[in-house]
C-alpha cells in the first residue's frame, strides 16, 4: 500500500481540517510567515501562510467575490478601489470586473505572497499584471493613514488576526480607513468564523458600527475556512446595501455571487445576527 500524506490545519486547539496531498511544491520562510505551496487530492493547489489555509485553486472564488462584489456595488461608482493584504491577487481580480474601476492599488507587507501566487496560481494572480494595478509592497495600517480622502472603496483582506495581521483587526485601523474614504466611502473586511471567532466578530461589528454610520454583517459558505461559515463586515459613509436596487446590478462572469443573492446575505442566522446586536 502507498504511503498516504496528509495536511492538517488546526484552525483551534481542539478542532481542525484534513485534506489529503500529493506533494509540497514550495515552502519558505520569509521576512514576515512561514509560507507553502501544496497539492491537494481535493481542492487542487493550496496557499498554506504560518500553517493557516489562505487560499486553494478550487474554493477562490467564494471568499474573492463575496468580499469585492457586496461593497463594490453598493458603492454608486467606484474608480479608486484599496485592497488591503490580498497578495494573491484574487481580490484584486475581482475588482477589475467593474468598468468603472479606473486604478485598484494592492498594499501586500510580503512580496513574496505575490511572487509565488503569481507562479503557482496564476488563475488567482493573473489580474495583477493589469495596467489599472499599482502594487505597492508596505504596511497597509501606514499606507492608509498616508492617504487621506482619496479611495471609494477599502478592501482588507488579511490573515487570521495574528503576527503581522493583528492591527488589522482593531479600531484605530477602522478609523484610519474611514479617513482614507471619501465622503460617500464604502469598506469590507473579511472577518472571520462565526462558530470559533465570535467575541472578535462582535467587537469588530461595535467598532465599525461605532465609525461608520451603516454597519452590515454578512455570511459565506467556504469549505477550507474553519467551520465552513466565514463573515464579512462593511462599514459605509453613506448608502446602505440594504437600499441597493437588485434590478441595477449586472451580471458578471462569477461562480458564487449573482444579484439574486445580494440582499439573501444579509438574513444572518439568529445565532450569528445577535453579534451584531451587543450579544455573543
Amino acid at each position: 500500500m502507498d504511503m498516504e500524506l496528509w495536511y492538517t490545519e488546526k484552525q483551534t486547539p481542539d478542532h481542525g481540517i484534513t485534506s489529503k496531498i500529493r506533494r509540497t511544491l514550495y515552502h519558505e520562510q520569509t521576512d514576515f510567515q512561514s509560507m507553502d505551496v501544496i497539492e491537494t487530492k481535493t481542492f487542487g493547489r493550496m496557499l498554506v501562510l504560518d500553517g493557516m489555509v489562505m487560499t486553494t485553486d478550487e474554493d477562490e472564488f467564494v471568499y474573492h467575490e463575496m468580499l469585492t462584489h457586496v461593497g463594490m456595488f453598493t458603492h454608486p461608482n467606484p474608480k479608486k478601489v484599496l485592497v488591503v493584504g490580498g497578495g494573491d491577487g484574487g481580490a484584486i481580480r475581482e475588482v477589475l470586473k467593474h468598468p468603472s474601476v479606473e486604478k485598484a492599488v494592492l498594499c501586500e507587507i510580503d512580496g513574496r505572497v505575490i511572487d509565488v501566487s503569481r507562479e503557482y496560481f496564476p488563475a488567482i494572480a493573473g489580474a495583477l499584471s493589469d495596467e489599472r494595478v499599482d502594487i505597492q509592497v508596505a504596511d497597509g495600517i501606514q499606507h492608509i493613514e498616508a492617504h487621506k480622502g482619496e479611495y471609494d472603496v477599502i478592501l482588507v483582506d488579511s490573515t487570521e488576526p495574528v503576527g503581522p495581521a493583528v492591527g488589522l483587526f482593531q479600531k484605530p485601523f477602522y478609523q484610519g480607513i474611514y479617513d482614507a474614504l471619501k465622503p460617500d466611502g464604502i469598506m469590507v473586511a473579511q472577518t472571520e468564523s462565526p462558530w470559533f471567532n465570535r467575541d472578535l466578530i462582535a467587537q469588530v461589528y461595535q467598532d465599525i458600527s461605532s465609525i461608520f454610520p451603516v454597519a452590515r454583517l454578512y455570511t459565506a459558505s467556504i469549505p477550507t475556512y474553519p467551520s465552513g461559515l466565514w463573515s464579512f463586515t462593511l462599514g459605509s459613509k453613506g448608502k446602505d446595501p440594504l437600499s441597493v436596487d437588485v434590478s441595477e446590478i449586472p451580471e458578471l462572469e462569477t461562480k458564487y455571487f449573482q444579484p439574486e443573492l445580494f440582499h439573501a446575505l444579509f438574513k444572518l442566522p439568529r445565532f450569528v445576527e445577535v453579534l451584531t446586536q451587543g450579544e455573543k
